[in-house]
């Protein structure tokens, strides 16, 4: 499938702990429409960051994980959302 740039909706809580320290954590599992994606397995974790009139921001939390059927997915945690804007997103699915 490759790059796919949709929102997706996280089922359940990930690491509770991460997000008493304010950063998100993996959630057990997706939905994007109809298709459910489970969490297999993390493989990593990352952070982006943005540049505003010199001040540096961090803007994303990024993770690529194994999912239940055996497919690899990488997602991002939109931190400069909106409220009523998704925050996660599907970047690639293959």
């Amino acid at each position: 499938m490759g790059f796919v740039g949709k929102a997706i909706v996280p089922e359940g809580a990930g690491d509770v702990a991460a997000l008493t320290h304010g950063e998100p954590s993996l959630p057990p599992a997706f939905t994007l429409g109809d298709e459910r994606i489970e969490v297999r397995e993390q493989r990593r974790a990352w952070r982006s960051t943005k540049e505003d009139r010199g001040d540096v921001y961090l803007k994303r939390h990024w993770f690529e994980f194994e999912t239940a059927d055996g497919r690899v997915a990488v997602v991002y945690f939109d931190r400069g959302a909106r409220k009523s804007a998704p925050r996660w997103w599907l970047y690639t699915l293959s």
